[in-house]
C-alpha cells in the first residue's frame, strides 16, 4: 500500500543536516517531501508524486528536539513550591529534604504526564526520555501523545532522608529494590514491543548511590542484552559526591568505570560534580578523560540546577574534551527552548567567555547528541531517510522580528511562542500551541485538584511535621485590604 506523500513548498529556512560537516546548516527557500516513515526529499523543487501540499513561506523548519532526561510523576505538581528552599548543610540542594514531601495521587498521574508532554511538545520536542515510576496510564498516554517516547522506569534499593535538616541518611531495602527492578524490566520490554512503534524502553537505576554495585552491574547487563540504553543519575549533587568518596574513595565516574558500566550505552543524568569541578576537593582531570574515552553521554539539565545555584563547568569544556553532551529538561517548566537558552548562558558564565559555546552547539546538543545517546541516526536531523520529526516556526511572529539569524531569535527571544506546529512520523501532533492527541486543558483541571491533595499531605510527609507555610513561605507577605 502506497504511503501518503506530503510536501511543504518554499520553506523560507530549513535547518537541514549537512552530511559533509556532520552538523546543521541553513537551506533557503526549499521543499521538503515526506511520508509517515521517512523524509523523501530536502532541497530544491520536489517534482515527484504527492497527496498533500502546503506552503512554507514565512516559516523555519527545524529538526525535532531530543530530550534525554525528564521526569513526570509528581514533578509537575512541585511547581512554585520549594524554588527558594534548600538545605544549607547539603550545599543548598533542596532535593533531599524537600522533594520527598511531594506526593501524587494515583488519579493524577495521567494528568501530570499529559501536562508534561504538552509543555515539551509545544516547545519542539519530538523525542523524550521520561524517567518515572511505572503506572497503568504511562505507556498508553505516551503513545496517545504522538511523540517518540522512551519509558525509563526507575528503581532503587535505598531511599534518602534528611535528619534534623542537616544530615543525609539512607534507608536500604534490597528486597524492595529487587522487586522494583523486575517490574522495571517488564515495563521496558512492554515499551520496546508497543504496537505504536514510537515507544522504547531504557533501563534506569535511579541514582548511583541508591543502588548496590551488584544491582548496577546486573542492570547494565540487562540493558546490553536488550539492546537498549541505561541511564542513571550520577555526579548530580555535592552530597552524593561526598557520600561516594566516603563509601568508595572514588568519584561517581570512577566508581562506574570500576564496575565496568561506563561505556557508550550509558547516559549519565547531570554529571556536574566531577573531580575537576571547583566545588570538589580533588582538582584533578581524570573524570572528563574517562567520559570521553568510554563514549558516555551526559544529560545536561541546567534550569533545575541553576535554580539552586549549581552549574556544570562548562558545556564547552566537556565538548572540547570529546564528551557527548545532550539536553534534558528534568523538571518544570518542561520547555526545551528555554532549557537551550539557559544552557548557553550558564555555559558562558561557567566558562567565563562568550566563546565557550555557540548557538549552533546548543542546537547540536538538542538534536544530534541526543539522538547519538539513544543509538539513533534517523532522528534529530532533516535529511533524506531520516524520520519526519520536525517543527515549523512562524518567522513572522512579533517576537521573531526583525529576523537576521532565525535560530538566535528563536532561542534568545521568541521560544515556544513562535512554534507553529510539531510533527512526528510526518503527522502533526501539535498546532497553535495545542496538543492534538491529548486533552491538555482537562489535565490542567485535574492538576488543580491534585495540587490540593499534594499540599495537604506535605506536613504528614515531613519527618518534623512542619506545615507548608513553615517549609515554603510565600514569596511576598500576605496583607488584608484595608477599609476605606
Amino acid at each position: 500500500m502506497t504511503k501518503a506523500i506530503r510536501v511543504i513548498r518554499n520553506v523560507e529556512t530549513i535547518v537541514a543536516y549537512d552530511e559533509e560537516t556532520g552538523t546543521h546548516a541553513y537551506l533557503s527557500d526549499g521543499d521538503i517531501a515526506f511520508d509517515d516513515n521517512a523524509i523523501l526529499h530536502v532541497g530544491d523543487r520536489y517534482t515527484g508524486p504527492f497527496e498533500q501540499e502546503e506552503q512554507g513561506r514565512g516559516r523555519m523548519l527545524l529538526p525535532g528536539f531530543v530530550n534525554i532526561h525528564c521526569h513526570s510523576d509528581e514533578e509537575p505538581l512541585s511547581k512554585g513550591i520549594f524554588d527558594d528552599m534548600g538545605t544549607a548543610t547539603l550545599w543548598g540542594q533542596a532535593m533531599y529534604e524537600y522533594s520527598t514531601l511531594i506526593e501524587i495521587s494515583e488519579e493524577a498521574r495521567e494528568a501530570s504526564l499529559t501536562v508534561m508532554l504538552g509543555d515539551l511538545i509545544r516547545s519542539g520536542v519530538t523525542t523524550l526520555v521520561d524517567i518515572a515510576g511505572p503506572h497503568d496510564a504511562w505507556l498508553p498516554t505516551l503513545a496517545k501523545s504522538g511523540a517518540r517516547a522512551y519509558a525509563a522506569p526507575g528503581f532503587r534499593e535505598a531511599r534518602w532522608y534528611v535528619e534534623d535538616s542537616h544530615r543525609l541518611e539512607y534507608r536500604w531495602d534490597h528486597a524492595r529494590g529487587r522487586e522494583a527492578y523486575e517490574r522495571a524490566l517488564a515495563c521496558v520490554d512492554a515499551a520496546q514491543n508497543h504496537p505504536s512503534g514510537r515507544l522504547g524502553g531504557i533501563v534506569s537505576p535511579s541514582q548511583v548511590e541508591t543502588c548496590s554495585s551488584e544491582l548496577l552491574i546486573e542492570a547494565a547487563a540487562a540493558a546490553r542484552s536488550r539492546g537498549v540504553p541505561i541511564t542513571v543519575h550520577a555526579a548530580q549533587t555535592m552530597a552524593e559526591h561526598e557520600e561516594l568518596l566516603r563509601w568508595t574513595g572514588q568519584t561517581a565516574v570512577q566508581y562506574l568505570e570500576g564496575l565496568g558500566i561506563l561505556d557508550g550505552n550509558l547516559i549519565l543524568g547531570h554529571c556536574i560534580f566531577i573531580d575537576s569541578h571547583s566545588w570538589t576537593r580533588q582538582r584533578t582531570e581524570t573524570d572528563m578523560a574517562l567520559l570521553a574515552r568510554r563514549g558516555t553521554t551526559v544529560a545536561h539539565c541546567p534550569v533545575t540546577f541553576s535554580r539552586s545555584g549549581m552549574i556544570l563547568e562548562s558545556i564547552g569544556r566537556y565538548r572540547r574534551a570529546g564528551i557527548n553532551v545532550g539536553l534534558g529538561t528534568d523538571s518544570y517548566p518542561y520547555n526545551m527552548l528555554e532549557e537551550m537558552r539557559r544552557a548557553l548562558i550558564c555555559s558562558r558564565i561557567a566558562g567565563k567567555s562568550v566563546f565557550d559555546l555557540k548557538t549552533a552547539d546548543i542546537l547540536d546538543m538538542a538534536t544530534l547528541a541526543g539522538a547519538k545517546a539513544l543509538g539513533r541516526q534517523d532522528i534529530g536531523r532533516i535529511a533524506v531517510g531520516a524520520r519526519p520529526d520536525f517543527s515549523l516556526v512562524d518567522l513572522n511572529h512579533p517576537a521573531m522580528q526583525p529576523v537576521y539569524d532565525p535560530l538566535r531569535n528563536l532561542l534568545h527571544c521568541a521560544a515556544e511562542r513562535a512554534v507553529e506546529a510539531v510533527y512526528v512520523d510526518g503527522r502533526c501532533i501539535a498546532r497553535g500551541g495545542r496538543l492534538l492527541g491529548l486533552d491538555y486543558d482537562a489535565a490542567v483541571q485535574v492538576m488543580r485538584e491534585a495540587s490540593k491533595f499534594t499540599t495537604s499531605r506535605i506536613a504528614a510527609n515531613d519527618p518534623r511535621g512542619r506545615s507548608l507555610s513553615e517549609l515554603a513561605p510565600l514569596s511576598l507577605p500576605t496583607r488584608q485590604p484595608s477599609a476605606q
